[in-house]
């Protein structure tokens, strides 16, 4: 019997535990039901629904301020709220199979304690991007494919509160006056929530997740992000303490592999780190990460990244790594480059190398400061020494595309020198996925002679043979792309 019938008298005899007539055959009286918000999800599409809402509400009346006691880990607290759970769903007195009972078990605890349902998605390893459209639409990304899920909110008040409940433990705020905001979970995964009226169609959540176990060189090897020849040179230009500006589309993994190339940073340097919201995963010891601030209530108390830039000139750091470059900071870190911070990283969104540098003219004149453009393309030529472009490709996949050198200026135009570059001839597989991979063009870059009077030797296999048909670039320099 299903359980909508077992709630709603299927019994035998037409007599059940929920609804039947009182004892002798006198109807039961007819007491009005209780004005609650309309659910995104009927009781149709869910017969534990009601159950559940009256299970939260007499599990927060039971435990009220105990749900907060800092002084209970999260397993004491979880067997704290799963025991009064289960004498909750005893005093219901509803017939339960132990598979709808363990169900109802888990998401009323992963309302309270966690996500809603949400949770499910953040706990599996194969989901790498959450997206809320309103209470009734939740999307995942697995393999880099978006699918749309059955779970739902209750109501669009649900859907608010664990927005609430994400913001708030990083000390940022979410209501009409600040309708947008950026966070982060407590595993260092990306939180970006927009409510009304922003939000025409009720709030919107997406969250980027980041791996419990962060991803190392040799998962992007086996993933085709890079190839080893190409992870051997990288390693050797941050050893070196080249600039490097790691340029991509959104969602594309420039902060995994902003990662990935810190950890190629030695032990023994102090690095400074400054991002919007913390997502960077360093392994170093000698770490400080910084945090930019919103404004308050009243509109102050901001901290932007580019105060947190000058601020990090006097921290004695040896590498100053910006999670992302997208405003004024810009010329900040141009001229951090440009006065014996090298080794420095960042991230900016572009969809090529020459794009990048594009961007970073005109960030630099987003600082209010009134230069000429050729002083702005002086300053990026000398400040950047190598860019690397990664792309979300066609089938999902996130491919390094361009890795490019900064040569310096001919004229009025910053000229660049690609030294690795995607192979696409290679075609597609039977699965649809790209066979091609980062090639050398056969060039042997500037920079490595800077290698070399630091001690790092870069064998010239790791620079290949050009590919195909490469005759407009030049051992002098790239033509002005």
């Amino acid at each position: 019997m299903k359980l909508g019938q077992r709630l709603n008298g299927g019994g035998p005899g037409g007599e059940g535990t929920v609804g039947a007539a009182q004892a002798g055959g006198a109807p039961a009286p007819t007491v009005p039901p209780p004005t609650l918000p309309k659910p995104a999800v009927s009781a149709q599409a869910d017969p534990l629904l009601q159950i559940k809402q009256r299970a939260q509400q007499a599990l927060f009346a039971r435990l009220g301020s105990r749900l907060y006691d800092s002084s209970l880990g999260d397993d004491q607290l979880q067997a704290f709220v799963r025991q009064e759970l289960s004498e909750i769903i005893d005093g219901e007195r509803i017939p339960l199979t132990a598979d709808e009972r363990q169900r109802l078990t888990k998401d009323v605890s992963n309302d309270v304690l966690g996500y809603g349902p949400l949770q499910p998605f953040l706990d599996d390893e194969t989901v790498t991007e959450v997206m809320v459209n309103g209470a009734s639409a939740i999307y995942v990304e697995r393999a880099g494919r978006l699918t749309r899920t059955d779970a739902r909110f209750v109501t669009e008040d649900h859907l608010r509160r664990i927005i609430e409940r994400i913001v708030s433990q990083v000390g940022r705020r979410i209501d009409e006056s600040s309708p947008m905001v950026d966070a982060r979970l407590p595993d260092g995964s990306r939180v970006n929530a927009i409510v009304p009226p922003l939000s025409v169609d009720g709030p919107s959540l997406t969250i980027r997740k980041f791996a419990k176990d962060p991803f190392q060189v040799d998962d992007l090897i086996s993933f085709g992000t890079m190839t080893a020849p190409l992870a051997q040179l990288m390693d050797a230009c941050v050893r070196g303490r080249l600039n490097i500006l790691v340029s991509g589309g959104t969602g594309t993994g420039k902060t995994t592999l902003l990662n990935v190339l810190s950890s190629f940073i030695p032990e023994d340097e102090r690095i400074v780190t400054i991002e919007d919201a913390v997502e960077l995963q360093l392994h170093q010891d000698h770490v400080v990460r910084l945090e930019s601030r919103p404004p308050n209530i009243e509109g102050k108390g901001q901290i932007a990244i580019r105060d947190l830039v000058r601020n990090a000139l006097r921290m004695r750091p040896d590498r100053i790594i910006v999670g992302e470059t997208r405003g004024g900071e810009a010329l900040d870190m141009l001229q951090a480059m440009n006065t014996g911070h090298d080794g420095s990283l960042s991230t900016v969104h572009a969809n090529s190398p020459r794009d990048a540098i594009a961007r970073l003219e005109t960030m630099v004149l987003m600082a209010g400061v009134d230069l000429p453009v050729r002083a702005i393309r002086e300053q990026v030529a000398s400040a950047v020494d190598l860019i690397v472009q990664i792309t979300r490709l066609r089938d999902g996949s996130r491919r390094i595309t361009h890795v490019t050198e900064v040569h310096g200026m001919e004229g009025q135009i910053v000229t660049l020198q690609d030294v690795f570059v995607f192979d696409y001839d290679a075609g597609m597989d039977a699965d649809g996925r790209f066979r091609g991979q980062q090639r050398p063009t056969g060039i042997r870059p500037r920079f490595t002679e800077t290698l070399e009077q630091s001690g790092i030797q870069i064998p010239p296999i790791v620079f290949g043979a050009p590919i195909g048909d490469m005759g407009v670039l030049t051992t002098r320099g790239a033509v002005a792309r």
